[in-house]
């Protein structure tokens, strides 16, 4: 296996950390990440978004006991704060069944999940 090598340059200390707050306050602003979620849902299916998929289902903001699909991104599942494992697990399934059954695209889990292949 061939090594990588990576190539950094020096800047400003400023411009650097403006850099870093601008990439964090876009993330704010499209993806819920001081929320309790395990991350990026599903891989993205060949072709097709997986967001997309699941907003286009209808799932965006939908609840399910403790857990909810993001309101602010589709492909992100929140605990509200009670969510079982169960609750996670019932959710994503039920997300990948209709979003099977309405467009015959099959999601997987990009979560990996404990106990689980």
């Amino acid at each position: 296996m061939d090594a990588g090598s990576f190539h950094g340059h020096v800047d400003d200390p400023v411009a650097i950390l403006a850099r870093m707050d601008d990439i964090t306050a876009r993330r704010e602003e499209s993806q819920p990440i001081r929320e309790k979620t395990g991350g990026s849902t599903f891989k993205n299916p060949d072709g097709h978004s997986a967001w997309k998929l699941v907003d286009d289902a209808g799932w965006r903001g939908k609840p399910f006991g403790g857990a909810v699909v993001s309101p602010q991104h589709a492909n992100f599942m929140i605990n509200t704060g009670t969510a079982t494992a169960a609750d996670i697990e019932g959710l994503g399934e039920a997300v990948r069944a209709d979003v099977l059954a309405k467009t015959g695209i099959q999601l997987d889990w990009e979560i990996r999940r404990i106990g689980r292949p």
